[in-house]
């Protein structure tokens, strides 16, 4: 689908909106990066089996969230500002994803983690009052 990219569409998603939500994970999580290209609609469709028109959609969705920005003849690419994060702290967040999942860890304990090591970090320091 991508050459050069380890990026897989789920099996069987059936609406645009599965769809949609795994591209916007790819974006978000930096698997996906500002001016790479997305398949076109119609290899996404033939892909997944399903009609372009739902494919259509999906990426007609990711563009108005100004994910993706698209232009005739060019195809569809990341949006330059899609992500929120940089670079820098998406590749911490994949390397801290990898280790959970290789330790087996739910992630519901992971987010708690991270949620509890943010909310620490933001407190200001009292040591020098």
């Amino acid at each position: 689908m991508m050459p050069g990219k380890d990026v897989q569409i789920p099996d069987n998603p059936t609406d645009s909106a599965s769809i949609y939500d795994h591209f916007r994970g790819l974006i978000a999580s930096g698997r996906l990066g500002a001016g790479e290209r997305l398949p076109s609609v119609r290899q996404t469709a033939l892909d997944l089996g399903i009609a372009p028109g739902t494919a259509a959609r999906a990426y007609k969705q990711l563009e108005r969230d100004g994910l993706v920005t698209s232009r005739t003849g060019a195809g569809t690419r990341v949006a330059t500002a899609a992500s929120p994060l940089p670079r820098s702290v998406v590749v911490r967040i994949r390397e801290l994803a990898d280790l959970a999942i290789r330790e087996h860890l739910p992630p519901e304990d992971v987010l708690t983690a991270l949620r509890a090591e943010l909310d620490a970090a933001s407190i200001p320091q009292l040591n020098d009052e």
